[in-house]
């Protein structure tokens, strides 16, 4: 084989698995199956996607590697390939956060427009947690909760918290995550929890977030 055509191959590999990655909808798959594993029915009624157009986006996914499908019954279960593929999708969000103005604007915009709120760190979590002084709160769907969530989180999903904010520990910060940075229900659920006078901020990055820094997580089985 000629050095070019070798050069070729390897370099339109690669170029084949970022085009896979170049699309709003797969790089949105790839963050909710960074949660839990998922089924074509599920992603596309999170996505407001037809089936036919889920499934097609599932396919190029799977055709590159990036994800894998269990079968079980009547149902295909659609997970990440390995950690490897959560680390390629957070260094790529990271990138665009810096390098790309728009993404930071848009941010602020939305976040401006409707809530206003305080954002802490994992690592200043992580010493709110040592002095035991703050009610974390994930509200991701309970499926994702299950999956993985950080140690001591309660469960409460985004659409559930309005009836059941009565039950949480009153006089303690809360401290509210979900899937990402880009995610809004830890937005919708920090307006509404300091509405409810509660002293409230959310966590900037996501649960991967926190696993992806080999720190302690909980997951439930079946």
């Amino acid at each position: 084989m000629e050095k070019k055509e070798f050069k070729a191959r390897v370099f339109g590999e690669l170029a084949g698995l970022a085009k896979a990655l170049a699309h709003p909808f797969r790089l949105q798959i790839i963050d909710l199956l960074a949660q839990s594993s998922r089924t074509v029915e599920e992603i596309a009624t999170q996505l407001s996607l037809s089936m036919a157009n889920a499934s097609q986006h599932l396919q190029v996914l799977k055709a590159v590697n990036l994800v894998h499908v269990l079968k079980e019954g009547h149902y295909a279960h659609y997970h990440l390939a390995d950690d490897k593929v959560v680390a390629v999708w957070q260094s790529l969000r990271e990138l665009g956060m810096e390098r790309l103005a728009e993404i930071e604007r848009t941010l602020n915009d939305f976040r401006s427009q409707k809530h206003v709120f305080q954002a802490v760190t994992i690592d200043e979590l992580l010493l709110k947690m040592e002095q035991d002084n703050v009610v974390i709160l994930d509200v991701r769907p309970e499926k994702e909760y299950r999956a993985g969530h950080i140690p001591r989180a309660l469960s409460i999903p985004i659409d559930q918290l309005l009836e059941r904010i009565v039950g949480l520990p009153s006089g303690r910060e809360v401290v509210v995550y979900c899937r990402g940075p880009f995610c809004v229900y830890a937005d919708e659920a920090v307006d509404l929890l300091q509405n409810q006078g509660f002293a409230a901020s959310r966590l900037e990055e996501g649960f991967p977030d926190w696993k992806s820094r080999q720190l302690p997580f909980h997951a439930l089985s079946d």
